[in-house]
Order: C-alpha cells, then sequence, then structure tokens
C-alpha cells in the first residue's frame, strides 16, 4: 500500500514538472493572480490591429478573462463614458488631450501617454495620379480636377482635426497663400467620415482617391502612402514650435462650446474612468500594454511605444502601474 502511495505521489510531482517545463519556466500556469472577467475597453480606430493583437496575447496569459473592445473615434469614445453613461474598464485615445479635455476630472484623472504616429496620404494603386504624386506635390494632385479626397470627422476624431492642422502646415510651408481654404472646398462632406478607417472601405471601393490617415493604418492595411514633410507630419518633437503656429476648434464638453486644438507632436493616451467595474483586470492590461510585450506588439503594428511611458500625475496613477511610468511636470 505504501509503495503505491508513493508511485502515485512520484507520479503527481513528474505531472507537475512536466507542466512547469511546458510553459517554458515563464509562470504561465501561475500567471493569472486572479485577473478574471470581462475587461470593456473603448478605443480609437486606428488602435484596433495593435489591440487586437494585444487581446490575443493578454487573453494567452490571463486565461479567465475576456476583453471586450469598440472602436471609434476617440472623441466619440470618450462620450460614450462622459455623455451616453457606459462603462468602459479603459478608454484609449489617438490624443492624449481627449482624455484631458473631455474626460477629467469628472470621469478620471489621469492618463498615460504610450505611444506615437504620424500623419500621411493613403492611396491605391487605382487611384488618380496614384504615379505621379509625391511629398511636394500633393496638394496639386489633390486640386486637380476629379480627384476625390477625404478625412475623418474633425468633432469625433483626432485623425479629422490633425488633417486640418496638416492643411494649415502646409499652406505655410509650400508658401501658398489660400492653399487651406482650397483644400477644404475640395473635399465636400460626403467625403467625410467619422473615423478614419471608416475611409479605408471608401477607398479601396474606388470612391476615394486619397485618405488623410496615420502611417501606422496604411502600413497595416498594406496599401501606399505618400510620406509627408516632418514639418508638416505632427510627428517630432523637433518641429513643435511650428506644429504650435496652427489650431482648429472642435466642439467642447457642453453644447456651444468650443475647444482649441493647437498643433502639437501625435501622442496616444489611455486612462481606466472612475466607472470601471474591473479595474483590477484594467490596471493589468495597461501594465501589459506599457511593459515590453505590448512595446513589442505596438512597433510590430508601426505605432512607436513611448519608452518609458509617461503621465500628467504620477501619484494618481494605480500604484501598480507607477513602476512603468515617468511623470512630467507639464503636457502642454
Amino acid at each position: 500500500m505504501r509503495r503505491r502511495t508513493n508511485i502515485i505521489v512520484r507520479a503527481t510531482g513528474l505531472l507537475l514538472v512536466l507542466v512547469f517545463v511546458m510553459s517554458g519556466f515563464n509562470g504561465t500556469i501561475f500567471a493569472d493572480k486572479g485577473i478574471s472577467g470581462e475587461i470593456i475597453i473603448f478605443h480609437a480606430g486606428s488602435l484596433s490591429i495593435p489591440f487586437a493583437d494585444l487581446e490575443k496575447a493578454f487573453e494567452a496569459k490571463y486565461s479567465g478573462t475576456d476583453v471586450i473592445r469598440e472602436a471609434a473615434g476617440s472623441r466619440t469614445t470618450a462620450r460614450k463614458v462622459t455623455d451616453l453613461g457606459r462603462r468602459a474598464d479603459i478608454v484609449a485615445s489617438a490624443d492624449y488631450t481627449v482624455i484631458k479635455n473631455l474626460m477629467i476630472p469628472e470621469f478620471t484623472d489621469w492618463y498615460i501617454n504610450f505611444a506615437t504616429n504620424e500623419m500621411v496620404i493613403m492611396y491605391t494603386p487605382h487611384s488618380r495620379y496614384a504615379g505621379e504624386i509625391n511629398a511636394d506635390n500633393w496638394y496639386k494632385i489633390l486640386l486637380r480636377p476629379g480627384v476625390e479626397y477625404g478625412h475623418s470627422d474633425p468633432n469625433a476624431d483626432p485623425c479629422g482635426y490633425r488633417s486640418q492642422l496638416v492643411w494649415k502646415l502646409a499652406e505655410k510651408y509650400y508658401q501658398e497663400p489660400g492653399l487651406y481654404s482650397k483644400l477644404v472646398e475640395g473635399c465636400p462632406d460626403r467625403n467625410v467620415r467619422p473615423k478614419e478607417t471608416d475611409l479605408i472601405a471608401l477607398l479601396e471601393a474606388g470612391e476615394l482617391d486619397y485618405i488623410f490617415i496615420y502611417r501606422s493604418v496604411a502600413r497595416q492595411h498594406g496599401l501606399p502612402f505618400v510620406e509627408l514633410p516632418e514639418k508638416i507630419n505632427l510627428k517630432t518633437d523637433k518641429y513643435s514650435d511650428f506644429y504650435a503656429t496652427v489650431s482648429f476648434e472642435v466642439t467642447g464638453k457642453k453644447p456651444g462650446e468650443m475647444i482649441t486644438q493647437t498643433g502639437k507632436p501625435m501622442v496616444y493616451g489611455i486612462t481606466i474612468p472612475n466607472v470601471a467595474q474591473n479595474k483590477e483586470g484594467a490596471v493589468e492590461f495597461v501594465k501589459f500594454l506599457i511593459g515590453p510585450e505590448g512595446q513589442r506588439i505596438m512597433r510590430k503594428n508601426g505605432q512607436p511605444p513611448i519608452v518609458p511611458a509617461e503621465t500628467n500625475d504620477p501619484e494618481r496613477v494605480p500604484p501598480e502601474l507607477r513602476p512603468f511610468v515617468v511623470g512630467i511636470n507639464s503636457i502642454p
């Protein structure tokens, strides 16, 4: 009887060792740390593909979780929480100022900046004058008769007001007086959609020849794009002063209220709203995003991560996230 018991114990021990070996000694079998349940994420449309990859990797690590994502223009995403009273465990925006302007202080008091991007002009091989367009003549091509181009809604999506900032900067950069007004006139309302990713279907169907969109989205969809000069693509801190010479007004928190969006380098932001129901899961997801694996996924999808991630207020960020972020005195 004792021999049989020893055999059972030894067999059980061998099985545990085998499981541990198969897990690669990376703590996988212990990784869930009690993290479970639904984690509802409202995020920018431009984060759809990288966040799909993050969802898959996160759920593989935390098998008891179910990440539920909903994409929209970043301003629409924030208003789902602030105006419609919907529950979200995480809000991720293509522009941190959306969180700052629409959600603080009533719905959150912190945000983390985690990635960057830049504006480009995406097209297809079948777009009119696709063989001619480049960084020097793109505005001349767009203004030719019969060319259709579009952008997202500035009041719903940062990509929309960023496209307007690019047009205003282009007028200065190329020294073409009146260029901004000409570009506005050449883009009818039918070519404007709620979020930048909505435009891709119109582009692929041939209804639009060109769209203003993020570089990461163009890369993710494998379509050609025009790389704009750094002085107008909102990419780098090097030209922050020049970017800041233009601005565009969008709707504010209340009806009739307006917010001035000043040109600045692109920075994505994320927060956990006060209404979050699965705060423990949300914290773990944000930690995953700004950690090494999340950085790798963002980089793979063409969105350079900010390393280390930055926060507006280290004292208000959940304690579990503080080792992964640095504070800055002022985010303009």
